[in-house]
């Protein structure tokens, strides 16, 4: 007798599914930890470069940052004031979010706050950046639509000591809704003398101030239910999962087509067609840590001509590899492998890093289950102290790999 479930029974048991629980919960939060890892590494490895990169002593002056701005409508807190001490106080600002982040602290304040720090960076001088600043950029929006701290998080390990415990007021949270409500306040006031910076925003016809301080209202919103209004909490819940996993799949099309792009884009130049693509910038000393590695390599004709290849055909194919679980993660790793030895060869270690946490959101969760001990123990070793409970799988983790990451 066939088991096979009527339509209606299929479609509800998928939007069950979908409002019920975050999906990729280990996913969202390996792409929280490794780009706001990425970018604070970034941030101090070029600390004492950090006036001509983006500050007050760089070729792209203030002046000409304001008027790029003023027509192409980005967002930069750094263009309120052309002070040296606004400029210091925004890069710290930049440092110490992408550390919480990192670290998984108050994590639906944080992935705003330290998006505002990517922003202002990055829209700054914009023609400082490559392919991995790109990501973190956009990884940087999109992470404000994701649950990302429901586990390997200092709220996860809260949430997780205070399960079964009586109720007591969230006096942290207050006073950091407070405080960005304050600093919101006054941003928007010093953009009124200064600079235009309501008009445009992440969405058409949604302003920054209008996004920003919707966000401030959801918190609000957020901590009111969940003190006085169960019912409503629930459907708060239903509406973040929905999210949540929108922003889930956002970020994995975004992968396929940075993927896609690329290859294609390659496909169309002579030559990647003729296969000395890789030739080229290895005899760039730009691009050359090693030179003597990369010297060796370039003497061989044919391994630069299956590299070249190689490079095109795993960018072209990955797309369609998510229709096969065993075959995407194959192909997954053989990608990583690739941007470990760009890393190595062409000097783009955080180009690199970015692009391999990106791919991990296709990492299949019973994979990352069994990561969070190893790094536990790891940590242990390292850190002597009292062993804290690997945070329990969630209700759905193992749908995501049968649904989302293949």
């Amino acid at each position: 007798m066939s088991t096979t479930l009527p339509l209606g029974a299929r479609i509800s048991r998928a939007a069950d599914r979908v409002t019920g629980s975050p999906l990729g919960a280990y996913q969202t939060a390996v792409i929280r930890i490794g780009l706001s890892f990425t970018w604070l590494v970034f941030l101090l490895r070029e600390w004492s470069n950090r006036h001509e990169m983006y500050g007050p002593d760089g070729p792209w002056s203030w002046e000409m940052a304001r008027r790029l701005t003023a027509d192409n409508h980005a967002f930069t807190a750094l263009l309120w004031s052309d002070g040296g001490l606004w400029f210091e106080a925004v890069y710290a600002f930049a440092v110490v979010t992408a550390a919480l982040l990192t670290l998984g602290w108050r994590t639906r304040t944080m992935t705003v706050l330290s998006m505002v720090g990517v922003l202002s960076l990055q829209n700054r001088s914009v023609f400082l950046g490559d392919g991995g600043d790109n990501v973190i950029h956009l990884m940087a929006l999109y992470l404000i639509l994701t649950r990302c701290g429901r586990v390997w998080s200092l709220d996860a390990r809260r949430a997780e000591k205070q399960a079964g415990a009586p109720a007591r007021p969230d006096v942290t949270g207050i006073v950091l809704w407070a405080a960005c409500g304050i600093a919101l306040a006054a941003a928007q006031v010093l953009g009124e003398t200064r600079m235009s910076w309501t008009d445009h925003g992440p969405l058409p016809g949604v302003g920054w101030a209008t996004a920003l301080w919707g966000l401030w209202l959801v918190q609000a919103l957020w901590w009111l239910a969940g003190r006085y209004a169960p019912e409503p909490r629930a459907v708060l819940d239903i509406l973040a999962n929905l999210l949540h996993n929108a922003g889930l799949l956002v970020i994995m099309a975004e992968v396929c087509l940075i993927y896609a792009t690329a290859g294609w884009y390659k496909i169309q130049g002579s030559r990647w067609q003729d296969g000395t693509a890789l030739y080229y910038p290895l005899h760039l000393d730009y691009f050359s840590p090693w030179p003597e590695l990369s010297h060796a390599l370039a003497a061989s004709g044919l391994l630069v001509l299956l590299l070249s290849y190689g490079t095109v055909a795993v960018q072209v194919a990955f797309p369609f590899t998510l229709l096969n679980r065993r075959v995407k993660n194959v192909l997954l790793a053989v990608m990583m492998m690739e941007h470990l030895g760009i890393a190595l060869l062409l000097g783009l270690p955080f180009f690199s890093l970015a692009m391999i946490v990106a791919d991990a959101v296709f990492l299949p969760t019973s994979f990352l289950r069994r990561l969070g001990p190893l790094a536990g123990r790891a940590r242990d070793r390292l850190l002597p102290a009292r062993k804290q409970p690997v945070p329990a799988q969630r209700e759905g983790d193992e749908a995501a790999d049968r649904t989302l990451v293949g």
